[in-house]
């Protein structure tokens, strides 16, 4: 049978993550260090593990109903945006749960785009996202991320021109963004805001890591800028603030029409969420900061471990916030994808190229993602980078 790929398939590559979690797994060694994957080893609230063992023998959560999702994870989620945001949610208009943040993110696309229609987003990014909008029929229009000393920051100038594209249809946002750990400041938000404003644009604000930053960085929440509550959609995740992945369970909170349209697009799309989930969700999500607060300063130590570890054996993009960081081996004169064989060869490390992971410029980083090794572990990586691709690098 000769079959011809569908149009929507081309040009969207894998996202090369799996790849090296398959390499790591298959050399069943011990000593690897798994950077390669957004895992964390900090387990959920335990109230909330409690209740999902409980649910296991409900009848409500062995159910395809209510397709928006359980009411009290809505008016949970609900009120976690308000709170966040200063902008008031009504749970019964303003929210659908989704199977995890990314399902929430594709269907808000679907929900929204016509065929050809740009959506923003910035440069690196994770490539999951890109290839979510090309599903949807959209195009990706790339914003770089401009390294620095201090970070990663917001190409503003090129911004301000993409946003003129007439077929420019909605922004997507993410702060922390993944891979770089970039944070948008108050002046990045504030040019978003306007830009949405004056061309009457949707911003999809992914916020799965929202509350995951360092050193006494305050969140910012777009849709509580002036004239954004209305073209504001959040999506949010149990999966990285709450560390539950592989619980799938996300909440689209936004203006009502547009959540009426998720809501069908979800039904068409996944029908319903993880049942025994939701009310465990909801718990995590009503047990307020702490724990999050506390889980974001053991990211960060390990964080800056790495910094400490890397300084001298390759230059590092210092991440503001998130799960991960990326290492410029290009400054080495090696491709990502050599260098993250090499790491693996020689230094025991499992870490992702960014191929595909924005433009080609993205080929310059391997990420680290530091949220699943403890410290001890960690300790003397550095050591291991240096010898991996040091005697590589190219003059």
């Amino acid at each position: 049978m000769i079959r011809t790929r569908a149009t929507r398939l081309i040009n969207m590559p894998g996202i090369g993550v799996d790849r090296m979690g398959d390499a790591a797994d298959a050399l069943a060694d011990r000593a690897v260090l798994r950077l390669e994957n957004l895992d964390t080893d900090l387990r959920p609230n335990p109230a909330a593990l409690e209740v999902a063992r409980l649910a296991i023998d409900k009848d409500d959560a062995n159910s395809y109903l209510p397709f928006s999702g359980s009411s009290r994870l809505r008016a949970a989620a609900a009120a976690h945006v308000t709170r966040l945001s200063g902008v008031s949610y009504d749970w019964k208009e303003s929210c659908v749960i989704s199977a995890g943040g990314l399902n929430g993110i594709l269907n808000v696309l679907l929900a929204i785009l016509e065929p050809g229609d740009e959506v923003i987003l910035t440069d690196p990014i994770y490539v999951g996202l890109l290839n979510r909008v090309r599903l949807a029929s959209g195009v990706p229009r790339l914003i770089p991320l401009i390294p620095g000393p201090e970070g990663w920051r917001l190409d503003l100038d090129a911004f301000r021109s993409a946003v003129q594209s007439p077929r420019v249809r909605a922004v997507l946002m993410m702060s922390p963004s993944m891979p770089t750990g970039a944070v948008l400041s108050q002046q990045e938000w504030n040019a978003v805001a306007d830009a949405c404003v004056s061309r009457d644009l949707l911003l999809i604000y992914d916020a799965a890591m929202e509350r995951i930053l360092f050193d006494g960085r305050s969140l910012i929440h777009p849709a509580g800028l002036p004239g954004m509550a209305e073209r504001t959609v959040t999506v949010g995740s149990a999966s990285k603030e709450l560390r539950m992945i592989g619980w799938r369970v996300g909440w689209v909170v936004g203006p009502p029409d547009i959540v009426e349209d998720v809501g069908l697009v979800g039904i068409s799309n996944t029908t319903c969420q993880v049942g025994i989930s939701m009310e465990a969700v909801a718990v995590a999500l009503e047990a307020g900061e702490g724990e999050v607060a506390s889980a974001t300063g053991e990211w960060q130590a390990r964080r800056d471990l790495l910094l400490e570890e890397l300084r001298g054996a390759v230059p590092v993009v210092t991440p503001h916030g998130g799960w991960s960081m990326l290492l410029d081996v290009g400054s080495l004169g090696l491709p990502s994808a050599d260098a993250s064989m090499l790491l693996m060869a020689r230094g025991k490390i499992a870490a992702t190229p960014m191929v595909n992971w924005g433009s080609d410029l993205a080929d310059q980083y391997v990420r680290f993602v530091f949220s699943n090794e403890p410290r001890v572990r960690l300790a003397g990586l550095g050591s291991r980078v240096k010898a991996a691709l040091v005697p590589f690098q190219r003059s």
